[in-house]
């Protein structure tokens, strides 16, 4: 049985969108304004945050005391999101289900926090790698805005360990959603991501962890990390709803 108060955070890329394969191009922009040399190489991002990925990414280019040039790495990053989301809108494509799969969870209205399906509240939100204004013009650019609430998820900026950012957004929409939410605590936060590190996030804080094979890893690899279900993409959205809300796939 759904919960009274649930919290669904989502994944963004390969999850929600693709953005074109344009981040690896981003990073190598912001590498040569700083640095004033080309990048040799982007550290890998599946599941991982924008911090850990700069700070990896800028130890193999022989960078000293990367961690120091994270906030730079940062601000750039930001000013040069609103002509990547031109590119990602020329490039990039939402995956098949996903507007179908967050009206649904919204209760069908097109917006968060409202009687969503089950007889539950349901609120929806990001959990993401992609430092905030990233992820706000990669999704603006492919038209997803409501019923997410990007005010309340959490980003790549905030810590380099994924399962980090969970208690982020706890605590963002447990004051959103006011004392009677409860806080959602343990099963009334749900992760939905396309990579083991999604899975491992939800599995260290108590979340349920949902996993989708849109990414590069199958849904074997996907159960074998531990996700409480899996689902080969979202285009099933009776199939979502209960793998999401009422715990079986």
């Amino acid at each position: 049985m759904v919960a009274r108060e649930v919290l669904v955070l989502w994944d963004v890329d390969h999850t929600l969108i693709n953005a074109g394969g344009l981040s690896t191009h981003l990073y190598g922009i912001v590498f040569a304004e700083l640095f004033g040399r080309e990048l040799p190489r982007v550290a890998p991002m599946a599941g991982r945050t924008d911090r850990a990925i700069i700070v990896e990414t800028l130890a193999q280019a022989g960078i000293a005391d990367p961690r120091a040039y994270v906030p730079a790495f940062i601000a750039e990053l930001t000013r040069q999101a609103p002509a990547f989301g031109e590119r990602v809108r020329a490039r990039g494509r939402v995956l098949p289900g996903v507007p179908e799969v967050l009206v649904e969870l919204a209760g069908g209205i097109g917006r968060v926090g409202v009687s969503g399906a089950a007889g539950g509240r349901v609120w929806q939100s990001v959990l993401t790698g992609n430092i905030r204004p990233l992820a706000e013009v990669k999704l603006g650019a492919l038209g997803l805005g409501d019923p997410l609430d990007l005010a309340i998820g959490a980003y790549g900026d905030m810590d380099e360990v994924r399962a980090g950012l969970v208690q982020v957004a706890r605590g963002r929409a447990g004051a959103a959603a006011g004392p009677g939410a409860g806080g959602f605590d343990g099963a009334a936060t749900v992760l939905v991501g396309d990579t083991p590190l999604d899975v491992a996030a939800a599995l260290a804080t108590g979340a349920r962890a949902v996993g989708v094979a849109t990414g590069n890893y199958t849904e074997a690899e996907l159960a074998a990390a531990g996700a409480h279900a899996v689902l080969p993409d979202l285009t099933d959205v009776d199939r979502v709803r209960a793998a999401v809300l009422d715990g079986s796939a």
